[in-house]
């Protein structure tokens, strides 16, 4: 276990001091500083990551990367691309950039050549996904599939969703696509199955199931759902197995599920779910829907990245100078949120991506030796498209909270576009992306809006302060290409946060506890609660704050026997009884032989009374049953 301890680092400490003068730095000055700036804006291959807008000097940017190197991170990247243990609490490497690496460069771990393996299975995906694009792989009707409905939670879902959608900026994609159709089925909600499935044909509809175990319960409780989907409705239900296909390394459980060896992809335990969009849980379904060569194209882009992040030097490093900046935010300005904000349609997904990619990975609060640590790790991300963020929660971001920010754009855009008033809607939107920085920058001082013409009792509900920090992403062109190198900088610049922290970030051993929970509650439901008393006894469960309300609705509760259930059953026994009062009082007034029907006198007293809601209805009965026994005296008399 790494011994490293930041709050002993003396970067460490430099930077804090320089974090308690913030206050006084001017960013419009320092965008001034063209020394400074050139220091903090990169190009690579067709990507430009500006940093000159965050709230670092040169000192700054001189104690960060000393902090860098005092953290071993140069070291650390050697490691995560030579296969060593980085995972130290489950003792795995952390070789998602394998999955990427060229088919000529070997990389053996453990006797085992990574490189080999990991393109025996591209090929077979490659083979796999052209006999269901050109029509050999039929499905029981004999007709090709038109659709791929993927089944997975978290990392098994999530960058593929993303990449999907994202792909689509590109003509290219657009046309390998056509025809077809991609849905994602994920949370265990019944709502999540009808969505998915409600647009398509059973009968043309491949089933990817996407589970390392075969055994994570959304997955599977909905891989069963989809199962009986197809057999109620496909031509040949004995043939639904032909309908389906896996990426697992269970054969036997997905063997036992119906589906043929031949139709599972397997990926391995040095691919964390969260990083798994480059092995078969992306490539499967991407080169499915969109053919291989597209999905080849992500790879590449991806691989682009690797390798200026492993060969780069640190103060030239796209991902290193991203980490630094977005560490020196959190840990030392105490700005703990990120709006992460592409300005694409098609990229829309890619913040619900990151926030996974991001929280799952640094969101821890012990070192890797299990220390408690001194300081908060990780980070909140949270992020719109652009321009629906600006009318979202901008507001916030310009006269709130400080937040820093990081946005996305692409130069050139190969969607349909239109040119009015001498501006295309492409150009219209990146009008906004490079406003937004600059206006977070800059701000809009007291001044100048008096100088504009303001009217004085406004101008302090305008003035917006600046001094806000933020990156800015700029890509050449939206593609499959432009999409792995994004997900490959994230990947990195992530990695390089925890080698600061001296976390695990590769590990997610937070998000079991609530999973044991459900079970435990899981198993309650199947024993009609008959347990619940002596679970929350043993602190398992709070049935009395939360599970209450969900039990009153909850029909075999009735049945058990506790305080609300005889209440219940007490007030619909006495109501029905109220009934049958109110039935017999009026048969034996209309069986009076030869009186006719003569209503209730209304007076004061009476008037109104169905409108009343504390109407006494006992009493109103008892005056009823009087004023009838005389009119039956009145009669005969």
């Amino acid at each position: 276990m790494s011994s490293y301890k930041l709050e002993e680092s003396a970067s460490f400490k430099a930077l804090r001091s320089a974090g308690r003068s913030t206050s006084n730095i001017d960013l419009a000055a320092l965008l001034r500083d063209r020394t400074r700036c050139d220091r903090l804006i990169k190009n690579y291959k067709g990507v430009t990551v500006d940093l000159s807008r965050q709230l670092v000097d040169s000192a700054t940017i001189d104690s960060l990367l000393s902090l860098a190197r005092e953290a071993g991170v140069e070291a650390k990247i050697g490691k995560l691309f030579n296969g060593d243990i980085l995972n130290e609490t489950e003792g795995r490497s952390v070789l998602h950039s394998a999955l990427r690496a060229p088919r000529d460069q070997h990389l053996v771990v453990d006797g085992v050549d990574v490189t080999k393996d990991v393109y025996a299975t591209l090929d077979s995906i490659r083979a796999f996904a052209e006999r269901v694009r050109n029509g050999t792989a039929l499905a029981s009707d004999g007709r090709p599939f038109d659709s791929v409905l993927c089944i997975g939670i978290g990392g098994s879902y999530l960058g593929t969703a993303f990449a999907a959608q994202a792909f689509m900026a590109s003509e290219h994609a657009r046309k390998a696509c056509a025809g077809r159709k991609i849905r994602f089925l994920a949370n265990v909600d019944p709502a999540g199955f009808r969505i998915a499935t409600e647009d398509l044909d059973a009968n043309r509809t491949l089933v990817i199931i996407i589970s390392k175990t075969f055994t994570t319960v959304e997955t599977m409780k909905n891989a069963v759902f989809v199962r009986e989907w197809l057999k109620k409705n496909i031509h040949d239900p004995s043939n639904f197995g032909n309908h389906m296909c896996a990426v697992s390394t269970n054969l036997k459980l997905t063997k036992q599920f119906g589906i043929d060896d031949s139709h599972v992809f397997g990926f391995w335990d040095w691919v964390g779910g969260r990083f798994s969009v480059s092995s078969a849980v992306g490539i499967l379904p991407l080169a499915i829907h969109f053919g291989f060569d597209v999905a080849e194209q992500f790879l590449s882009g991806a691989r682009m990245m690797d390798d200026h992040f492993r060969t780069t030097p640190l103060e030239e490093n796209m991902p290193v100078l991203m980490g630094l900046c977005s560490f020196y935010n959190s840990s030392i300005l105490g700005l703990n949120s990120v709006a992460l904000l592409p300005y694409s349609e098609d990229m829309s997904l890619f913040p619900r991506y990151v926030q996974q990619l991001s929280m799952e990975s640094n969101g821890k609060s012990v070192r890797m030796n299990g220390d408690r640590l001194p300081y908060e790790a990780g980070e909140i991300f949270f992020g719109e498209s652009g321009t629906n963020g600006q009318h979202s929660f901008y507001q916030l971001l310009h006269q709130g909270r400080v937040v820093p920010s990081e946005f996305i754009g692409y130069i050139r855009s190969y969607n349909p576009d239109m040119v009015e008033s001498g501006v295309t809607s492409h150009q219209e939107l990146m009008a906004n992306f490079f406003a937004q920085p600059d206006a977070l920058a800059y701000g809009r001082s007291s001044s100048q809006l008096q100088a504009a013409g303001c009217a004085a009792n406004l101008v302090p509900h305008k003035v917006c302060p600046g001094n806000r920090p933020s990156m800015v992403l700029l890509f050449e062109e939206a593609s499959p290409y432009t999409v792995g190198a994004l997900v490959s900088l994230y990947e990195h610049r992530i990695a390089v946060q925890g080698f600061l922290w001296g976390i695990n970030s590769f590990d997610q051993m937070g998000v079991e506890l609530g999973k044991v929970l459900a079970g435990d509650i899981r198993n309650l439901f199947k024993s009609k609660h008959s347990d619940w008393a002596s679970a929350e006894k043993e602190g398992q469960i709070s049935y009395s704050t939360t599970l209450a309300p969900y039990d009153i609705w909850d029909f075999p509760v009735l049945f058990r026997n506790n305080g609300f259930c005889l209440c219940f059953f007490f007030i619909l026994s006495f109501s029905i009884f109220l009934l049958l009062c109110d039935w017999v009082i009026v048969v034996y007034s209309r069986g009076l032989s030869g009186i006719e029907e003569v209503p209730m006198p209304q007076d004061d007293t009476t008037k109104g009374v169905a409108n009343n809601a504390e109407f006494d209805l006992l009493g109103c009965l008892g005056e009823k049953v009087e004023y009838l026994r005389g009119q039956r005296s009145n009669h005969e008399l």
